[in-house]
């Protein structure tokens, strides 16, 4: 930072060009593109829908309102956009909008550049400070996002007519930046006729003065659909003003909820242990939540959130290591009997039908087992367990659940050999809880299949023959 220029007169001595904020964000968005790299970070799963949407919105200087349910992205979206930034603004020292050195706009910038010239002090925005953002609720105020007079700026002695009376909204904190609105229905429709100066106009205009501040902004807003929010609604003229609305959507397909899930959920691992998440226990994780986006229990118009399989995920191996404590193993691997602990996680987290009210336990069991069945069908070949079935129609019991030992499943492929090869193939590993994993999903698939009897209460079963 010493290197940089630290007066007006040494800025203009650098050669350094102001441009607007969106040619700006437009310049570095060319940038990456021609470089062949994604516009934003750590968003997957829109490479081919959302970001192409987007990368145009930016290169036509368009503010951009992302409409989408809950848990799609939409706030991540818009923080990840102050990587389009240059890294570092000059501002005029002690602006608290951010203020062009060659074009103040603010009482203290102007006068400060009159009086000092070109030995204006210059300070240094770095590009994360260059970001505003404002939940909206009803009780937001226009003195929240545009300004009102300082009764303490007032009662030092000022005259109210005096624009240094006025304490900034957000909006002109966030001059030369990006400003983002979330849930933008949720504002008060007399409040969301105080942004169209802002989107058309770029000024603002504060009550009880003649004041105009050219303002340089990129807005950028979140929304859920209309149909859902019944809260309120985003008035006409203002959708108008808003250069491209763009539609977010959930992962399309497993692999990519997975990718997502992968990323954002915390790491669980505990001091002595060692913690492994087999393929087939992600995918169940994976595979529940986009049956729960088709499914007629669930109320679709809510959506149901990649929260939805980040929590799930978390529960899982939470619950394996309980079991693991409890058992002193060393080895955290979670197992089918884990999966009755996703029902607290997932209750809360989507919204049943009316018709189906009461039976939310019921409708999420369904979804677990269902998810459980397709994963089943998928990784094992129902050719592949003929021998197990005849073994268990021969008499064979197998009690299973939390309570069980991974060693003890490990006894039951001597006992019954048709098991070994299905299950050492699953589990891809030989250690007594990644085996005691695999023989868990491959009981519980034949079960779902109809080709096993099951017992349980509670987190405890017993698998038989159907004879």
């Amino acid at each position: 930072m010493s290197s940089r220029p630290a007066t007006l007169g040494q800025l203009r001595e650098s050669g350094w060009a102001s441009v607007p904020v969106k040619e700006e964000v437009r310049a570095n968005t060319v940038a990456r593109i021609a470089a062949g790299r994604p516009i934003v970070e750590g968003i997957i799963g829109f490479e081919d829908t959302v970001l192409p949407q987007l990368e145009t919105a930016l290169l036509a200087g368009h503010d951009v309102i992302f409409l989408g349910e809950r848990g799609q992205a939409k706030t991540r979206l818009i923080r990840s956009l102050t990587g389009l930034l240059d890294e570092w603004l000059p501002v005029v020292a002690g602006s608290e909008i951010n203020d062009d050195p060659y074009r103040p706009v603010s009482r203290h910038g102007r006068d400060l550049v009159a009086e000092r010239g070109d030995d204006t002090p210059i300070e240094w925005v770095h590009r994360h400070d260059r970001f505003g953002e404002k939940l909206a609720t009803p009780d937001t105020s226009i003195a929240d996002l545009i300004g009102e007079v300082d009764p303490i700026k007032v009662a030092e002695g000022r005259y109210l007519a005096d624009e240094a009376t006025l304490h900034f909204g957000l909006v002109p904190r966030s001059n030369r930046a990006i400003f983002a609105i979330n849930e933008l229905p949720d504002l008060a429709e007399r409040i969301q006729v105080g942004l169209l100066n802002v989107l058309e106009e770029r000024d603002v205009q504060v009550r009880g003065y003649k004041l105009r501040l050219p303002l340089d902004v990129m807005l950028v807003a979140s929304a859920n659909p209309e149909d859902y929010t019944n809260r309120g609604r985003i008035i006409t003229p203002l959708k108008d003003r808003f250069g491209a609305q763009i539609r977010t959507h959930y992962p399309l397909d497993p692999a990519s909820e997975l990718a997502v899930v992968h990323q954002e959920a915390r790491a669980l691992n505990a001091p002595g242990l060692r913690v492994q998440v087999p393929d087939y226990m992600a995918d169940i994780v994976a595979e529940l939540s986009q049956l729960a986006r088709s499914s007629t229990s669930i109320n679709q118009r809510s959506g149901v959130s990649v929260r939805l399989s980040i929590a799930n995920y978390e529960t899982l191996v939470a619950s394996a290591t309980r079991r693991a404590l409890r058992l002193g193993e060393a080895d955290v691997v979670p197992r089918v009997s884990d999966l009755a602990s996703l029902a607290a996680s997932t209750a809360g987290k989507v919204e049943v039908e009316t018709l189906e009210d009461g039976r939310e336990g019921e409708v999420v069991e369904k979804l677990i087992r269902a998810a459980t069945l397709g994963v089943f069908r998928e990784r094992c070949p129902a050719e592949s367990l003929t021998d197990v079935v005849l073994a268990f129609d021969e008499g064979t019991v197998i009690h299973a659940g939390d309570d069980v030992s991974s060693s003890q499943y490990v006894k039951v492929l001597s006992q019954i050999p048709a098991l070994e090869r299905p299950v050492l193939g699953l589990a891809a590993s030989e250690t007594p809880a990644a085996v005691a994993s695999a023989l868990e999903l491959v009981l519980e698939g034949l079960h779902l299949s109809k080709r096993l009897n099951k017992h349980a209460a509670g987190s405890r079963a017993t698998y038989r023959g159907r004879g």
